[in-house]
Parts: structure tokens; C-alpha cells; sequence
């Protein structure tokens, strides 16, 4: 069920802002997911942060579809792995990067307004004319300056956006552009983020300033409006940022990953739900050997949840349509009903 939460309520008891000034991508991912697992979740959290050059995929993509693996191998590219769903996206230093990590109800979905609302009250009250549009965007003039995506687990919920300052936007086409020709020759098993016109928001400042001057007027926007808290990572937190870190988000199996086999490819693209792709191995006497499914959807629930339901029935109508009769699709793939799931598999 689709939830809204009213501005008054998006903080708690007491609302902190944490001051990351880390560019590293592995570590800044890590971060945000040690602030939602094991913060004090009594608080409300929202953090202003910057990666240096790297594209952030989705938690569904896949990687080696998403990005033109010679640009980002030549200038030095980090590729990074995020929690949420999503498409993927480019960060550079002329982007900011913005998170609220807050309450939701159990029965929380997927809900961008909410969160975008107060970036978007900001950004207008420094004269620029930013609109909320489409699935997940903010866009001036038609132009997107920002995306979004959300992670929402045991009724906590992370929002997390760009905000494209003053960023290389002949790099980010390109990195984010797969070449006709790549040189690996690899097949394309995944499905290339959609391609939206971009613009910066500088060039729309009723008074201009440089990223940082923009960083502290957005901070002190936030202070001014919402009731906030200055925290500072203690010694223990920040150990626990860096073993996540190590062990998960700047590992290669997270952010790449082995392309599974497969012998059949269907693929979809849902206007309210995104792209989505599934993969099947499918065996002797049609039994699902193994099925993946990768794309820009956004979802509550982890998708192997899904393949472990499917893997081992037969790639059968009937049977499958059985089989997934109690069950919520859109807790996998927001806004994504049965009759459409089932369609794209089997048609």
C-alpha cells in the first residue's frame, strides 16, 4: 500500500544531521547502511554527501549493461553497488548527494514526494524552479537534476537523491552510455538506464555560489526549518562503517557479480513499475534450473525470495500461476500487479 507521510511527521523525537565529508563511494555506501541498521531508531537522520567520480547501480541492475566499461576503466570510474532499487547514476564532485533514514509504517511502499517535497521547497526558495516529475525524478524545465531511490525494511525507510550542481555532464553521458562495439564483446544482459536530458541546477541560483556554498545554505535550510542536531560518528560506529566496507560494499561479488546462464530472456519495461528482465535456465522436462531477475524496479521485499519460490517448478502457466496465488508481486516490484508479472514471463 502506497504510504504518505505528512512533512510534520517525516522526524522523530530528534532529528540529526551527520556531516560526511568522505568522497569515497564504498565507504559512503556503508555508512548509510550502518545509519539504518543500528542507529538509535527513536531519531531521524539526514546527511549531506558527495562521491568522487563513480556510477552508483541499482541494487537489481546489472552492472556490466549499466556502464561503458572502457570510459570507466580509462578514467578511472569507481563503479559502486547501492542497497536501493533503481536505475543507475553517475556522481561526480559537482554532485550532492542528500539521505533521510526515518520511520515508516509497517505497511510502508514506495513514496518519493515525500522526501523530495523539502529539497524541492529548498531549491525553490534559492530560485531555482524544480518540479517533482515522472517515477523518481526532479527536473528543471523538463531537465532532470535529480534522482531517487528508497530502501524500506522493519519500518525504517532510506530516501536517498542527487542533486546535479554543477557536475560534468558530457562524463556522465558517456559513462553511463554502453558502446556498440564494447571491447569484451560481452553480450548485454541487462538493460541500459533510461536516458533522461540533464541539466545543473548552478545555472538557475538566484545567487550563484560554488557546490560547497550551496552544501552550507542547504544545511543551514534544514536547520532552520526542521528542528536539528549536529551528530558525530563515534569511534566505534565508524569502525563499523569500515568493516562493512571491507567486507561487503568494496568487494567485486557485491558490485559486479557472475552473469548467471541462462537459455531464455524476457524482458519488460512497466511505465509505473521500470524495466524489468528475468532470466531463465530452464532444464530437462522444463523444470526452472535457475532464474534471475535484474532491472530499474524499486521492491520491499529481496527478489530471492521469488527465485527460491519459483526454482525447481516447472516453467508452466498453470503451475506458476498456482504457485504465486497468495502472494504480493508488488512487494518484489512496486506498482507491478500478477496478471503483468506472469505475462512477462510467459509471453
Amino acid at each position: 500500500m502506497l504510504f504518505s507521510l505528512e512533512l510534520s511527521i517525516i522526524y522523530k523525537s530528534m532529528n540529526y544531521y551527520i556531516e560526511n565529508r568522505s568522497t569515497d563511494p564504498f565507504y559512503n555506501l556503508s555508512l548509510e547502511q550502518i545509519i539504518f541498521d543500528t542507529f538509535d531508531k527513536n531519531h531521524s537522520y539526514f546527511m549531506l554527501w558527495q562521491n568522487h567520480n563513480s556510477i552508483i547501480v541499482g541494487k537489481h541492475q546489472n552492472t556490466m549493461s549499466e556502464i561503458n566499461s572502457a570510459f570507466v576503466k580509462t578514467h578511472n570510474i569507481n563503479v559502486a553497488r547501492r542497497l536501493s532499487g533503481g536505475g543507475a547514476v553517475y556522481h561526480d564532485m559537482g554532485n550532492l548527494n542528500f539521505t533521510f533514514i526515518t520511520d515508516a509504517d509497517e505497511n510502508t511502499s514506495i513514496d518519493f514526494s515525500t522526501f523530495c517535497k523539502p529539497i524541492q521547497d529548498a531549491l525553490v526558495s534559492f530560485g531555482v524552479p524544480v518540479e517533482i516529475t515522472g517515477r523518481n525524478d526532479m527536473t528543471i524545465e523538463g531537465k532532470k537534476i535529480s534522482g531517487n531511490a528508497q530502501y524500506v525494511k522493519k519500518g525504517r525507510v532510506m530516501h536517498h537523491g542527487t542533486l546535479l550542481y554543477d557536475s560534468d555532464l558530457e562524463i556522465l553521458s558517456k559513462a553511463l552510455n554502453v558502446s556498440d562495439n564494447k571491447i569484451d564483446t560481452i553480450e548485454s544482459k541487462g538493460i541500459k538506464s533510461v536516458k533522461s536530458r540533464v541539466t545543473n541546477i548552478r545555472s538557475f541560483m538566484k545567487n550563484d555560489k560554488t557546490l560547497n556554498e550551496f552544501w552550507a545554505v542547504l544545511k543551514n535550510y534544514f536547520f532552520g526549518s526542521f528542528d536539528m542536531k549536529d551528530y558525530i560518528i563515534s569511534g566505534d560506529e565508524e569502525n563499523e562503517v569500515q568493516k562493512l566496507k571491507e567486507k561487503v560494499y568494496s568487494q567485486w561479488s557485491w558490485n559486479y557479480g557472475a552473469s548467471p546462464s541462462y537459455n531464455m530472456r524476457k524482458i519488460r519495461k512497466v511505465e509505473t513499475c521500470g524495466t524489468i528482465e528475468i532470466l531463465l535456465d530452464i532444464g530437462k522436462e522444463g523444470i526452472i534450473n535457475n532464474i534471475t531477475f535484474y532491472g530499474d524496479f524499486f521492491g520491499n521485499y529481496d527478489t530471492q525470495e521469488l527465485v527460491n519460490i519459483l526454482t525447481g517448478h516447472h516453467y508452466e502457466y498453470n503451475e506458476i500461476t498456482d504457485l504465486i496465488k497468495e502472494i504480493d508481486i508488488s512487494r518484489y516490484f512496486f506498482n507491478l500487479d500478477k496478471k503483468t508479472f506472469l505475462s512477462i514471463l510467459f509471453y
